[in-house]
């Protein structure tokens, strides 16, 4: 009889090892694969005996065979996810093995039912079988899409080990064939995530569907077990009781920066949630419910801000600011459109809707439960809340605890008051700042005299900060860039400016530049364009330069250019010519932008000189697909570029690992640079002038938290008299600034660059 027990489970392992075989003749397996994979069988095949043994079977049936196959099939995949870890996912086997899988998962299921036979033993082996395969695409998936996805193949396993110190949990239900249909659809929207067919965020809201379904079929399977063991009264109502307290207390605690997210924030003890209880001890039952909505309501609003926060200290290295941010929705979306897709980008966003919608109601009403709580139990309320304050006050007074934790109260109130405060003092500020231009009244023939009869560009090169220099592949391209443009007959010399913005919102840069002013937000930005403040621009344009600005990303019209910047001409997107493919946000490369700038401007007979701001793209985020340097010329409409997007790195895959995205992100600069200083060779032009910078560091997964908001800085010339009027700025030579050379606030730039050119 034992010998016959252990004959499937025997067969199983070794079909295993045969599997195991084949994959190693393929992929190649590591240590580690073949580690897992015999682990995962050896302990199917135990725990398969002793099920077996359990329940006095000495023989698999044939629907049993069809469910030992998954298994088999299972532990390969477990094989696979293990190998990944150390080398190069083999996605197209492990989604062919787990597929397969689930088809099978519907065979086994009918040749029981067409045999006859059905048993607890047959359905108890199909439910591991499932169960272990969600857990191994789960861990596989969980590598891309955060580790948040464990709790889908987690939640069989956490609920058998609840089941040993509950012992309800072991009860049995009627079976249920929505659970298998749960079950079928975490598989299909595992292994569909695996295949990585899907955009990214379409994939989270997929999982994050699969997740809740997962949660209410579990929760349903739970409900009814504990009604089946009798359901104690009450037992709903302290638990959702304890909800209540418990996500309030998250929200007090949640701190604001995304360098204070650790285990010790969340130890405090809020003394602004004691007071709010004893408030509620104190007061009558109707005015404490009205405490409680109001109260609670707040907290929301503070808990939304301190989230909006953390996002903004990520992309922007600064807290959000109520008074002026919300401006940035729009931006905010049309670059996620631009990065993710529009579906995707919709998503998010309506995903974070709901998010704020369902912390404003269900704060408020967590609030009135704990109010109802406390009303009930007065004296012990009273009593916990004393021996918490004295908790609380202790790690304060005696600094005995890390820092999150001795801060007695939350100061995300104050700091909102006094943001609020200090934003609309500034805008007074802004305000007054604006009535002191000393170049209003300066005649355009006294203006940019040392720069006559040159060609001017003003040419941000987007999110070039700083922190590009650390990187080897920049350094290389600044080298390569200084050679060609010595062979060009050019010098140069650098600096370094420190940006209003960080991150991103770009348009505060420029203006800043051109303006003179601090314009650190879109209000202030808001404000000046509806003046006539003199700005770079319209010095050239009254000292008799033909003005252009060049917009590639631009899909519509761009008021400010005429109406403040006072531009004479304008391209974007749709009006030079392009034929060819976008990359992700840039929609050309950064060489087609300088091509078409030389064709439409530059090589005109007889034309005025040109000043002309230049932005380029291409190291916009998401920093890939990035195209490749062609022939100047084979630029032509730019259909050269057309299979480069479909050849180059996706998004998704770059920005699953931080270290990848620092290396688009430099690949990315180093490209821009390359097409710029290559661009001044082939043009060749020895009136031609350019002042080249960043127009921000880059977000703070490149820059790191509390990065500087300086910017390179170059001003480019073949005509030696250009750069040695800027031999009195400290800058150095070569496009590469000193690690000291000092940093001039962005808003000096124009004064300084006017007063220098105007001897």
């Amino acid at each position: 009889m034992p010998s016959r027990i252990l004959t499937g489970p025997l067969v199983g392992f070794a079909c295993l090892l045969v599997l195991l075989g084949v994959l190693a003749a393929v992929v190649g397996l590591d240590v580690a694969g073949w580690v897992t994979g015999v682990a995962c069988g050896a302990g199917l095949a135990v725990l398969l005996a002793r099920a077996m043994a359990h329940h006095r079977r000495d023989g698999l049936g044939p629907a049993d065979r069809v469910t030992l196959t998954r298994g088999v099939l299972a532990c390969g995949v477990a094989a696979l996810t293990a190998d990944s870890f150390g080398g190069q996912a083999q996605v197209a086997i492990l989604v062919t093995l787990s597929t397969i899988g689930l088809i099978l998962d519907g065979v086994d299921g009918k040749v029981a039912r067409r045999t006859g036979t059905v048993s607890a033993f047959g359905a108890r082996f199909d439910m591991e079988v499932d169960a272990f395969l969600i857990m191994v695409l789960s861990v596989y998936v969980g590598r891309t899409a955060g580790w948040w996805v464990l709790a889908i193949g987690a939640a069989r396993y956490a609920f058998v080990a609840a089941s040993w110190a509950l012992p309800w949990l072991r009860g049995s239900l009627p079976p249920r064939y929505w659970a298998k249909v749960v079950a079928v659809i975490q598989g299909i929207t595992l292994t569909a995530a695996a295949a990585g067919f899907l955009p990214d965020a379409v994939t989270t809201v997929v999982l994050l569907i699969a997740l809740a379904l997962l949660a209410e079929s579990f929760g349903r399977q739970i409900w009814g077990l504990w009604r089946q063991a009798g359901s104690p009264a009450g037992t709903r109502a302290a638990v959702t009781s304890a909800l209540a307290v418990l996500l309030l207390w998250a929200a007090l605690l949640m701190p604001d920066h995304t360098g204070n997210l650790s285990p010790a924030a969340f130890l405090r003890i809020p003394l602004e949630g004691l007071v709010f209880v004893l408030l509620v001890c104190v007061l009558p039952s109707r005015l404490a419910r009205i405490l409680a909505l109001i109260g609670g309501l707040v907290v929301g609003v503070l808990l939304i801000v301190r989230l909006l926060d953390r996002g903004f200290y990520f992309a922007f290295d600064r807290a959000f600011h109520p008074v002026y941010d919300a401006a940035y929705v729009g931006s905010a979306l049309g670059l996620l459109s631009d990065s993710i897709g529009h579906v995707g980008a919709l998503a998010v966003f309506i995903g974070a809707g709901l998010l704020l919608v369902a912390l404003l109601a269900l704060l408020p009403l967590s609030a009135v439960r704990v109010t109802r709580l406390v009303a009930r139990h007065r004296r012990p309320t009273i009593q916990v809340v004393a021996v918490l304050a004295v908790i609380s006050i202790v790690p304060a007074l005696t600094g005995a605890w890390p820092e999150p934790v001795r801060q007695p109260v939350s100061t995300a109130a104050a700091r909102l008051a006094m943001q609020v405060r200090d934003d609309l003092r500034d805008q007074r500020e802004f305000v007054q700042a604006l009535k002191q231009d000393p170049f209003r009244d300066t005649p355009g023939n006294e203006l940019l005299t040392g720069l006559k009869g040159k060609d001017v560009l003003l040419v941000f090169v987007e999110s070039y900060g700083r922190t590009a220099l650390d990187s080897p592949v920049v350094g290389s391209a600044l080298e390569a860039g200084d050679r060609r443009l010595q062979q060009a007959g050019f010098s140069s010399r650098s600096g370094f400016l420190t940006s209003p913005t960080f991150g991103g919102i770009s348009w505060l840069a420029h203006s800043t530049l051109q303006s003179g002013l601090w314009v650190n937000n879109q209000q202030r930005y808001d404000h000046l364009v509806t003046l006539d403040r003199v700005t770079l621009t319209d010095a050239f344009g009254r000292a008799g330069w033909r003005t252009v600005a060049d917009v590639p990303s631009n899909n519509e019209a761009w008021s400010v250019a005429k109406t403040y910047y006072h531009y004479d001409m304008v391209y974007d997107r749709r009006n030079v010519g392009y034929a060819g493919p976008s990359f992700s946000y840039a929609s050309m490369p950064d060489q087609y932008t300088l091509a078409a700038l030389q064709r439409l401007e530059l090589d005109k007979p007889n034309r005025a000189p040109v000043m002309a701001e230049v932005d380029l793209v291409s190291s916009h985020t998401p920093w890939a697909p990035l195209p490749r340097m062609v022939d100047w010329s084979q630029v032509g409409d730019g259909s050269v570029f057309d299979p480069m997007p479909a050849e180059g790195d996706s998004p998704e895959d770059v920005w699953r690992q931080p270290e990848q995205v620092k290396a688009a992100y430099a690949q990315s600069i180093a490209y821009s640079l390359d097409a710029l200083t290559s661009f001044v060779q082939e043009v060749h032009d020895p009136n031609l002038v350019l002042v080249v910078l960043g127009d921000h560091q880059p977000a703070s997964i490149v820059s790191g938290n509390g990065a500087s908001h300086d910017v390179p800085v170059s001003i480019i010339a073949a005509d030696p008299a250009v750069t040695d009027r800027a031999a009195n700025w400290g800058w150095q030579t070569g496009l590469r600034p000193a690690a000291t050379t000092p940093a001039w606030p962005m808003d000096t730039f124009r004064d300084r660059f006017l007063t220098t050119y105007a001897r």
